[in-house]
């Protein structure tokens, strides 16, 4: 090369005559040459390249298999009554004209008729938690009896799956003719997280399977449409790669399918943001995490408690890093029963604040395709303060107690 590079010149130097144009040809073709035969030394040809280590997982081991779905369907209804199917819920109305109605069908919040009625009086489409399971197995013939006084056509019920449970529950087990045992559910080192008694309880132990079956497909039984699991980290692998949810779900939607019945999965997923994980569930759910004059933040933590990376993050599901890898996202002011949630700052708001606060954020939610639950029913603290329904550790909206907002939540949830 270095010699044809010296003939050039040497050419040049004789007033052989090279246009320049020409001459920055070969430059540029030489110079070519010689920058793909040092690629050639450097690049290894792809026989010489190793592959890449693969990495294979050990399958999951069984943890439980249930019984075909006909063997369970018909074994059902030996036990209970089980209601026709009623009509597919839409998501878009849930989002619209969804209500908290927090135990509705546990009984909650003292009067039951009174809460019967409120509802009947009500545009609100979807119960949100209204059969609840907090520390507590759900009692379905009484959820049964309380359903049947909510005449309203094509109302959508939920239930709360809790990431709570008593280990000293006493529940029958009428699959295996046996109690339950709750001690058997709990996850791992939980013991006495939620109080004495307490744990939470993990999808990787075969009685909670079990407990999950028979409460959500006896709730299915009863026209149950919704599904929501709480705080589901709790409940699922902490290696997400690992999760059990899948199967839950198969599980859950195989027997409504079997029923002729549509039902929608949601999770408490707080600031998970792998994708893959979030679209297996129909929603997800979470708090608003409103300021005592029941505004919004933007951030996607809520600033409470996030004040700088590695701080604990409480996800708000409207920021783009959760919304947009979601399937739908749900929100509702928050309520844990303590002083200083979401529902304990808009009860010590006054009538004419709590309207507005519910009109605005029910508009702003609204316009980026969020769904803004209407606070019906709802745990309060007991010295919370501000207005309350049958007692003072329970919100009630029905206009035969003291915050009297159902009027002004009619008003919002019919466009009007």
């Amino acid at each position: 090369m270095r010699t044809i590079i010296r003939d050039i010149l040497r050419t040049s130097q004789s007033r052989t005559v090279l246009q320049p144009a020409l001459f920055g040809v070969l430059l540029i073709g030489i110079f070519g040459l010689l920058w793909y035969g040092w690629l050639s030394l450097r690049i290894p040809s792809p026989e010489s390249v190793e592959p890449a280590a693969q990495v294979e997982r050990e399958p999951l081991p069984v943890v439980y298999t249930p019984p075909p779905v006909e063997v369970r369907a018909h074994e059902n209804e030996s036990r209970w009554p089980i209601l026709p199917p009623p009509p597919d819920p839409k998501m878009e109305l849930i989002k619209t004209r969804g209500c908290v109605a927090d135990g509705l069908l546990n009984g909650y919040g003292g009067d039951e008729k009174s809460s019967a009625a409120m509802i009947n009086r009500s545009q609100c489409y979807y119960l949100h938690r209204a059969l609840e399971t907090w520390l507590e197995p759900p009692d379905f013939d009484r959820a049964y009896r309380l359903q049947k006084e909510i005449t309203k056509p094509n109302t959508v019920y939920g239930m709360f799956i809790a990431e709570a449970i008593d280990t000293k529950a006493e529940y029958d087990n009428p699959i295996e003719d046996r109690e339950f045992d709750f001690k058997e559910m709990c996850r791992k080192g939980s013991k006495n997280f939620w109080g004495e008694h307490t744990c939470k309880p993990s999808l990787e132990n075969a009685e909670y399977r079990k407990y999950l079956e028979y409460i959500t497909e006896r709730a299915m039984d009863i026209g149950v449409q919704v599904f929501l699991f709480g705080q589901v980290f709790y409940q699922d692998a902490a290696d997400l790669d690992r999760t059990r949810m899948p199967e839950v779900i198969a599980e859950m939607r195989e027997y409504a399918e079997f029923r002729g019945m549509k039902i929608f999965i949601g999770a408490q997923t707080n600031d998970i943001q792998d994708e893959h994980y979030l679209r297996m569930f129909d929603f997800i759910e979470g708090g608003v995490g409103i300021n005592q004059d029941g505004w919004v933040e933007e951030g996607s933590c809520f600033s409470r408690w996030w004040k700088q990376p590695g701080d604990w993050c409480w996800a708000l599901l409207w920021h783009p890093e959760y919304i947009s890898k979601a399937n739908n996202v749900l929100v509702h002011l928050d309520w844990s029963g303590k002083i200083g949630d979401d529902m304990s700052r808009f009860v010590r708001m006054d009538k004419a604040e709590r309207e507005e606060t519910l009109g605005r954020l029910h508009r702003y939610f609204g316009d980026k395709h969020v769904g803004f639950l209407m606070p019906v029913m709802a745990r309060l603290h007991r010295d919370n303060g501000g207005c309350y329904g049958g007692d003072k550790h329970f919100y009630s909206a029905s206009r035969k107690y003291s915050c009297q907002d159902e009027d002004a939540i009619n008003t919002i949830l019919s466009g009007k």
